[in-house]
């Protein structure tokens, strides 16, 4: 009978002692792996900002273009635009979540900051049937910032779903994609100096170079990215089925012994990257074209003068067939597989100057379209065994090779290897990738109604060898990465793409310890990096992350709680530069910082499922220099002074953020 308190008699005499409240078994796998993975419930670093990455640094408003200060090279493989500053805090087709919920799952985070900043967050997600779930995930952000014009507007959005039929042989994995990310671009603070001045308390008086009589709360100058990928890979698999009863006979399940299976994969995406400057100055854009504005660099802002307007778009649709044989079966599973696929990318510049002849013949200039189109083929291979239980190995390798089109020879190969640790918690992974990377479509076209610019660079060649491991029971991880890169690829100071041909190293070694005294912890994380002299890479040498705080359950552990104090800080170094007329940062060697650690005070909080911070950030500010974090592009007469800048961007002073999230169960 079951335990309704309804139906009995005498509720008051109930033994309510044995009632259990669980929570929902909610968990989530990745596309093309068997891991399974629950929600975060830890609240050690619940209070570190949404979209951050551990060592990225921002233009110094949530948001804002961002550059990771542990070097990562972009291991593309095909045809690409090359726009990579809002990968923090986009959603990307290739790493959504696939849920399963025994009830329906909503989470809803807020979080607020100084000077308006907020992030609002709604997900839900619900299984339609035991093997039917589908989920809803949106993100809102929007920070007007610290300083002049650099308000930041973004919209987040992915939808799932993954289905398997009753008796194993069918699986369909879905996704959409949408990203929105607008920035306002400032162009930097014009006069390094007035950040030091005391009659600039106020940061929005600060000087910035885009500034105008255009608006007092929206730049002239604007970049908007926009990206849209539907994601569609289903599978049929052969094999012999079983069902399996329950123990009272009342009901059963299937068990399949895969033999060998056939998956279709589908990706369909359009990209736009739209700059847009309102109130040009003809000095801005000498490094790209040389064109008279009606504003002449007074800095005001004139109805129906001249313009820039830049739009660059990407199309591409990815088909492959793999053919799939398995051996072992259940966690032991071997599975391998080769396939075909078959790629079409289309790049349009708009508006794009192209040049016609008369009938004298004289050269005459017409603006329009300018569009590439490529069709490539490429077959492709892997071969995996994941460790799905402590005590198992884990090996991986897979291929993708263009045999014809455009990007014929271009290809990727990875391998690792690895093991879940048994005796000692624990897991160490050990692996090589190669890339050969054709050029960004960015990075070889240039266009507007005022010039054309193409580059051509040889192919780019990055080998990684990393290892890795993490001893849970230690509370200590740490890790290995070199990177031999030969034709790399970067903007350089002079705002144009280069290549460097010189083959280079690249070394990268961190490590994590945690280490616990009754209630206290002390978390440590270091990372060394070492690179030749004279590469085009900016990264600081050493950088150190250290958290000390005070974690307790209390009130009889209905309340967790993790508060304290943390510290980051980097070695100086010359940071890289932002060009916000081509939206990329750029290699920089001509100005260096060095700035005081970053601190920041937390209180974290849990109750059941509800979780809570408020954190008092930067707090170096208030007795410290303010820290200048990245470079511009040189000024040449700012608004018509006379005088010569190389602008600068400086973090935000000390900000207050609250923030929580709340997870639902229907």
């Amino acid at each position: 009978m079951p335990n309704n308190p309804k139906s009995l008699k005498d509720t008051s005499k109930s033994n309510t002692n044995k009632w259990r409240d669980e929570d929902p078994k909610t968990t989530f796998e990745r596309l093309d792996s068997k891991r399974i993975y629950s929600p975060d419930s830890e609240i050690h670093i619940f209070h570190r900002a949404p979209f951050t990455q551990l060592w990225s640094h921002d233009l110094g408003n949530l948001g804002s273009p961002s550059n990771n200060l542990l070097f990562t090279p972009d291991n593309r493989v095909g045809p690409s635009l090359g726009y990579h500053i809002f990968d923090g805090i986009r959603f990307n087709v290739d790493s959504l979540k696939f849920y399963n919920t025994a009830r329906p799952y909503s989470l809803f985070t807020y979080q607020l900051g100084s000077k308006l900043e907020q992030t609002v967050r709604i997900m839900h997600t619900q299984n339609v049937k035991p093997n039917w779930n589908f989920c809803f995930d949106y993100i809102k952000t929007n920070s007007p910032g610290f300083y002049k014009i650099q308000r930041t507007n973004h919209d987040n959005l992915n939808i799932s779903t993954n289905y398997k039929s009753l008796d194993k042989h069918y699986t369909l994995y879905a996704g959409l994609v949408y990203n929105k990310q607008q920035n306002d671009e400032n162009g930097g603070l014009a006069i390094a100096s007035e950040l030091e001045d005391a009659h600039y308390g106020d940061r929005k008086t600060l000087d910035a170079v885009f500034q105008s009589q255009y608006s007092a709360t929206r730049s002239s100058v604007t970049n908007v990215q926009r990206d849209f990928t539907i994601l569609l890979q289903h599978s049929y698999v052969w094999g012999n089925t079983d069902t399996v009863y329950s123990t009272d006979s009342t009901s059963f399940t299937y068990s399949l012994k895969p033999k060998f299976s056939i998956t279709h994969k589908m990706e369909l995406s359009t990209e736009k990257h739209t700059y847009k400057d309102l109130t040009p100055d003809s000095m801005r854009y000498v490094s790209l074209f040389h064109r008279y504005f009606a504003n002449n660099g007074s800095g005001y802002f004139s109805q129906g003068s001249d313009s820039v307007y830049t739009v660059q778009k990407w199309f591409w649709v990815d088909n492959k067939v793999l053919l799939n044989g398995f051996i072992g079966k259940g966690d032991k599973q071997l599975t391998f597989s080769a396939g075909v696929g078959n790629r079409y990318d289309r790049f349009i510049s708009d508006p794009s100057l192209n040049q016609v002849k008369d009938s004298l013949p004289a050269l005459v200039y017409k603006v329009g379209n300018d569009e590439s189109s490529y069709i490539s083929n490429y077959i492709t291979g892997e071969i995996k065994k994941e460790a799905l239980k402590p005590g198992q190995w884990e090996y991986k390798a897979n291929t993708q090779f263009f045999v014809t089109g455009q990007e014929a020879g271009k290809f990727s190969f990875n391998a690792l290897i690895g093991r879940e640790l048994k005796k000692h918690p624990g897991s160490f992974v050990a692996g090589f990738s190669q890339h050969l990377n054709s050029t960004p479509y960015s990075y070889s076209n240039y266009e507007n109604a005022y010039t054309k610019l193409t580059y051509n660079f040889n192919t780019e060649n990055i080998n990684t060898i990393f290892g890795k491991v993490e001893l849970s029971n230690l509370k200590l991880s740490g890790g290995i990465t070199n990177y031999l890169i030969n034709n790399y690829i970067y903007i350089s100071e002079q705002g144009t793409p280069a290549q460097y041909n010189i083959p280079f190293n690249l070394l990268q070694v961190w490590g994590r310890k945690v280490f616990k005294m009754g209630n206290f912890y002390l978390d440590n994380e270091l990372v060394f990096q070492q690179a030749p002299d004279n590469t085009p890479v900016n990264v600081p040498t050493l950088m150190g992350r250290h958290q000390f705080s005070i974690e307790r359950p209390m009130f009889k552990r209905r309340l967790k709680i993790a508060a304290g104090v943390e510290l980051r800080y980097n070695t100086p170094y010359y940071p890289a530069g932002y060009n916000p007329l081509l939206n990329k940062f750029f290699y920089q060697h001509s100005s260096s910082i060095g700035n005081v650690p970053e601190a920041a005070v937390f209180a974290n909080f849990k109750i059941k499922r509800f979780k809570a911070f408020v954190i008092f950030d930067n707090i170096q500010q208030l007795f410290a220099g303010n820290a200048i974090i990245y470079t511009s592009n040189p000024v040449i007469n700012f608004n018509n002074t006379g005088y010569n800048y190389t602008p600068v961007y400086a973090a935000p002073d000390a900000v207050i953020r609250f923030g929580f999230s709340w997870p639902l169960v229907n």
